[in-house]
Parts: structure tokens; sequence; C-alpha cells
């Protein structure tokens, strides 16, 4: 599509690969959060995609190496990594991470790591 940058769409739809007997408990989503339900908020990764760039925010508050975000991965639909980010929490004031994939279209995910509350996936489609 075009236009701004407006949220990417979420597609976990039946073929989805977020569908899976580990979504819940080897990492989370915002349909699937297991034993985090009541941090959905703060840690589903919310993506914004337009014209190549990819815009990945986890809403999180960053209190230095007591609880952060330490980095976001991108991967496309083989899984292959599309990029990577780490945070410093000394520096970093928030969780969010920019991506140039122009050559790339179709389903890929972001990851977010928290260091308390484990690895959380969205699913969106460029």
């Amino acid at each position: 599509g075009h236009g701004g940058c407006g949220p990417a769409t979420a597609m976990a739809g039946e073929g989805s690969k977020l569908k899976s007997p580990l979504a819940g408990s080897l990492y989370y989503t915002k349909e699937n959060p297991g034993r985090w339900a009541a941090k959905v908020a703060g840690h589903a990764p919310v993506v914004e995609a337009a014209d190549g760039m990819i815009m990945v925010t986890t809403p999180h508050e960053m209190l230095a190496h007591e609880h952060y975000i330490v980095k976001h991965t991108l991967f496309d639909a083989n899984m292959n990594l599309l990029g990577e980010t780490m945070f410093d929490p000394t520096k970093d004031k928030a969780a969010i991470s920019q991506y140039t994939i122009k050559e790339y279209k179709g389903v890929a995910y972001a990851l977010s790591m928290c260091n308390k509350h484990d690895c959380w996936v969205t699913e969106f489609t460029v």
C-alpha cells in the first residue's frame, strides 16, 4: 500500500508461524501472553512499516539494568535475520529501532527481548 506511516497489518492468521504450541511458553505474543498476560501492553513490539522502512517500538520503561528491553530483532518469513538493535539502558531512553528493508516484501517478525519478561513477537506484513 501507500500513504502515511500507519501501523503495519498485523496478520496472525491461520498460516501464521506464531500459531504454535510454543506461543505463550517459549515466546509470547499479544494473542498468547502466557504467564505474562498482565505485561502485554509494555512488551509486545509495535511495528510501523512504510516504503521499505520499518520502525519497531516497545513501549517499555528503561530502568537501567534493573528492567529494560535488551534488543529488537527482525526476521523474514523464512527466519532469516533482517536486522538487530541492541539497547543500552543507561543511554537509551526508549526501545525504538529502525530498519530499511526495501528489497523484502511479505510476512516478517519483530522480536523484543525484555531482561525480565522474555521474548515477545509481533507478526506483520511489508
